[in-house]
């Protein structure tokens, strides 16, 4: 444990860094504020800032029984967060030995002897360290017999008034309320996968799918349904219609998501692709045939195609 923390990523040459830690599932609005701040402290400084984040999520190592489903996860978070202007992220295995670390041995062990934190910035509701003592008060004192000082961000807040925080937004996609997730967000909700082969039904229905896997059991999802999404890949920037969830009229209960990419014709087989819920147009819906389905996917062509316009 001691060889893995003490390791440090950086270039030897960045002696003092500006830094926040923190889970950031989402990356939302408030968690943009922290990582602009970060960026224009290190800039002012002339220096270089570093987040330092986790894998798997905290509450799956201390308290796996209310661990939530993520909004990000895997490759999902990085690839927003490199839209941030943060030099560096840092993504630290989340184990039960770096649980067990005190307020005083993170900063020691982690912020100080890794990645040396000149300035540290935290969420005002943050808290590190075992039992969460690493409150912005005791930091606040670490930091002066340890040479480095504390600004705390305050929290963001949306249209709605509501205080930005990932659990809100968890509600929110849970519940299928995409526009304020949306508005958590500050972007569209989206999941993340590479494309893999299917059985080839949509082909022989006229409606050719894209199918992606998910990355992780952990990652949260909207209510099962046909959304109208866009799809960003090496090809392009693609409107569609996806199908989340079984597919009773062929007898398969399975939760997949297939999407029917529109004006495109191209081979998406390995590609990692992104894709953007836009709307939730209907239920899933068992049908007495082959040919009510197909009928059925033409007026949701339709509909997409106009939620898509606007």
């Amino acid at each position: 444990m001691r060889d893995r923390i003490d390791a440090s990523g950086l270039p030897p040459d960045v002696r003092r860094t500006v830094v926040t830690v923190g889970s950031f599932d989402g990356v939302h609005r408030g968690h943009q504020v922290v990582l602009g701040q970060l960026a224009q402290r290190a800039a002012e400084r002339g220096t270089r800032s570093v987040l330092v984040t986790f894998d798997p999520h905290p509450l799956e190592v201390v308290n796996p029984s209310v661990a939530p489903h993520l909004l990000t996860v895997g490759d999902e978070k990085l690839e927003v967060l490199a839209e941030s202007g943060v030099d560096y992220v840092a993504v630290l295995p989340f184990t039960r030995a770096l649980a067990s670390l005190d307020a005083a041995q993170f900063v020691d062990q982690v912020l100080v002897g890794r990645f040396r934190v000149a300035h540290l910035l935290m969420g005002h509701d943050h808290a590190f360290g075992r039992n969460r003592a690493g409150n912005p008060e005791v930091l606040r004192e670490l930091g002066q017999t340890r040479d480095f000082s504390v600004e705390i961000i305050a929290p963001v807040t949306g249209d709605s008034g509501q205080s930005v925080s990932s659990t809100f937004i968890r509600r929110a996609v849970a519940g299928g309320d995409l526009a304020h997730a949306q508005e958590g967000l500050g972007r569209p909700y989206a999941v993340g996968g590479r494309v893999s082969h299917g059985e080839a039904r949509g082909r022989l229905l006229g409606f050719p799918t894209i199918n992606v896997p998910l990355e992780s059991e952990r990652k949260l999802l909207p209510p099962q349904g046909v959304y109208a999404v866009r799809v960003q890949s090496a090809h392009g920037t693609f409107g569609g219609m996806m199908n989340l969830g079984p597919r009773p009229t062929f007898g398969d209960a399975a939760v997949s998501l297939e999407v029917h990419l529109f004006d495109v014709s191209a081979d998406f087989y390995g590609m990692r692709v992104r894709i953007d819920f836009v709307s939730r147009l209907r239920d899933i819906v068992k049908f007495d045939g082959v040919d009510a389905l197909i009928a059925q996917l033409r007026r949701d062509e339709v509909d997409a195609r106009r939620v898509l316009a606007q």
